[in-house]
């Protein structure tokens, strides 16, 4: 139904919110009193990394995107056999590597999608060519991704170890697992959504994870996201949203949404299991949440290693 999908854009569309030449979008509503108020939730001084390894085992399994490739210039055996041995005796190793800046945990930028032809705060999709991305490009999010992490675990609210793919998550779905877990989801925050569907696949292996169904948010969320005025989301598997789309004849429509009329900052692929089973164990699902992009100038994402600190 595109049509849907076009009076949901407009509807929570956020164009000129944060003035007319913004490229940052929700990350606006991360304050300097929402950074403080996120240090205060350190009680512990425990550290989760909640990214997936970047090697070529990765998710990506015949999709254009490519999994992470280490090439080595040098290596020990280079020292060893002396090829690059110094006098003094110092020798060294260095790498390269090649991959899809999304094909593991990463940040969506706010160049990655448009909606007929226009990208977030309305530039125009031509601003992003063969050189990257004019404006809207990733660098632009540097220092901003500071602040409070709220994590939502939907397997545990309904029993289960994850969630079937295709499963749509409701906004009731969010309130009842906010509700149960006794947080509150507010401006500025970032929410984490657990599925189990990288659970799942860290047992049975990656199969479809990259483009095939999956568990994930349903597209009548967006309502909700808008109106929390969080600054992101972000969760376990390859898109986000549920897949199959549920609205006919659409590729992703909840992106169509959130990322170039809202101006949200997604993230795909976190690995969120860790971080589940502590807050599990002490009921505490609100977090630091440190995870700042790698500024590629022009790029239309970046690959993160986001850090949730209790």
């Amino acid at each position: 139904m595109t049509n849907d999908i076009h009076a949901t854009a407009e509807r929570y569309r956020n164009w000129g919110k944060w003035g007319e030449r913004d490229q940052i979008g929700t990350l606006n509503t991360i304050t300097a009193e929402k950074i403080v108020q996120a240090a205060r939730l350190v009680r512990k001084g425990q550290v989760f990394s909640l990214a997936i390894d970047f090697n070529q085992n990765g998710p990506q399994s015949g999709r254009t995107r490519v999994n992470p490739t280490l090439l080595m210039r040098s290596t020990g055996a280079d020292f060893v056999s002396g090829s690059r041995q110094n006098p003094s005796g110092i020798g060294s190793a260095d790498d390269n590597l090649f991959m899809s800046l999304q094909a593991a945990t990463h940040w969506d930028a706010l160049s990655h999608i448009f909606d007929r032809e226009r990208m977030w705060n309305g530039y125009n999709a031509n601003n992003v060519n063969s050189l990257g991305a004019k404006v809207n490009g990733v660098e632009n999010m540097r220092d901003k991704i500071v602040t409070c992490g709220v994590l939502l675990d939907m397997p545990r609210l309904k029993h289960v170890e994850w969630l079937d793919n295709g499963y749509a998550i409701t906004e009731a779905d969010l309130l009842a697992c906010i509700e149960q877990q006794q947080v509150e989801v507010g401006m500025g925050d970032i929410v984490l959504i657990r599925t189990g569907q990288l659970t799942n696949c860290k047992r049975n292996g990656w199969d479809t994870f990259a483009g095939g169904d999956a568990p994930g948010l349903s597209f009548s969320t967006a309502g909700w996201l808008h109106r929390t005025q969080i600054a992101g989301v972000a969760s376990d598997t390859w898109g986000v949203e549920v897949r199959p789309n549920e609205l006919p004849n659409s590729y992703q429509p909840l992106h169509q949404v959130m990322i170039p009329n809202m101006g949200l900052l997604v993230g795909e692929m976190f690995d969120l299991d860790a971080l589940a089973a502590d807050c599990a164990s002490d009921g505490v699902y609100e977090f630091m949440f440190v995870a700042p992009p790698l500024p590629i100038t022009g790029a239309v994402g970046s690959p993160v290693n986001p850090q949730a600190i209790k």
